[in-house]
């Protein structure tokens, strides 16, 4: 099968694109720059950029099946915009693209958070609704709900079978942006100051990799599926990297509500010195939130099987170690 693919070159895309070439198929990746450790694969790269109506129709022209998982992830309000950009208006134009080439399958990559954000220790599962009024001043989260509404919706409208995947916060080796790990990287720079009450649940990349090839032939259209490997509380989370790095948690243990504060504080007080804040007042405010998911779903129907935590735990650091020097 031809699989076009975006965000190919990227902590999961990697991983996504060495399994769909080892199972056999032909895979061209949408890529803003040359890519020749894909090339290597045999994988094809187009040149070019979402949401380029050009770049979308040359990606998928040919192609019985997309992987959408371009991305874009920040806390930063000020990058709302081009978020938005990249994962509505973006999606928008694969979708068209997709439906003027009638592919066989459209899976999506979304995220937990358009489910399961909550300020209580509750576990989502996919029948709950949007939790808008929590995630509303976090616009990575209020860009996706909004990419994963018009993807379900013209789906739905179109005929054009999308299923729509939601991994928890993804961890394992090979995050070169640290765009997914960076909470596991500021806790080993001791850059955490206080113990957040929230929970969290994730998941291992390669877990998830798996995940998406499944949905190909398993994923049922008009579906999401929640991928998680672990739920636990921050405090466990820092405990168990506390044990395998020699790294102490954060020993600084404040109600929810003076943990904001303090993160404001500090993000203001680097503003006014032209530096950059070692933690900002969204992470804190998500520190202070439950993301636990329920996998079940996508246990039936995927054969998700998310490997030991610990495993996973281990590997992130092992690879942080090897690749930046982390903890050590």
């Amino acid at each position: 099968m031809r699989i076009a693919v975006t965000g190919g070159t990227g902590f999961l895309g990697t991983q996504v694109v060495a399994r769909l070439v080892a199972a056999g198929h032909q895979v061209v990746v949408l890529s803003r720059a040359p890519a020749p450790n894909l090339e290597r694969q045999g994988v094809q790269i187009v040149r070019g950029e979402l949401p380029d109506p050009q770049a979308a129709d040359r990606l998928i022209g040919g192609a019985e099946a997309v992987v959408h998982l371009a991305g874009r992830v920040s806390r930063d309000p000020a990058d709302g915009p081009a978020m938005y950009r990249l994962h509505v208006e973006g999606t928008r134009v694969l979708l068209e693209a997709a439906l003027r080439t009638r592919v066989r399958r459209f899976v999506l990559a979304s995220s937990s958070g358009t489910i399961g954000v909550s300020r209580t220790d509750r576990i989502a599962t996919e029948a709950d609704p949007e939790p808008i009024e929590t995630v509303g001043r976090w616009p990575y989260y209020l860009s996706k709900i909004y990419q994963e509404r018009l993807a379900l919706s013209l789906g739905e409208k179109s005929g054009l079978p999308v299923v729509c995947l939601n991994p928890s916060l993804i961890l394992g080796p090979g995050d070169e942006r640290l765009s997914s790990t960076g909470d596991i990287w500021r806790f080993l720079r001791r850059d955490i100051p206080a113990m957040p009450n929230g929970g969290l649940s994730f998941v291992d990349v390669r877990d998830v990799a798996a995940a998406f090839v499944a949905a190909l032939d398993r994923g049922r259209p008009g579906d999401r599926y929640l991928l998680g490997g672990a739920n636990m509380t921050f405090r466990e989370l820092f405990e168990r990297l506390g044990r395998l790095t020699g790294v102490p948690p954060p020993r600084l243990r404040l109600p929810s509500r003076a943990n904001i504060l303090g993160g404001a504080l500090v993000e203001r007080w680097a503003r006014f010195r032209g530096v950059a804040a070692p933690i900002d007042r969204a992470s804190v405010e998500m520190g202070e939130h439950w993301f636990y998911v329920d996998s079940s779903k996508a246990r039936r129907e995927l054969d998700f099987s998310p490997r030991d935590p610990q495993e996973t735990l281990r590997e992130t650091v092992r690879w942080m170690k090897e690749r930046f020097g982390a903890g050590s």
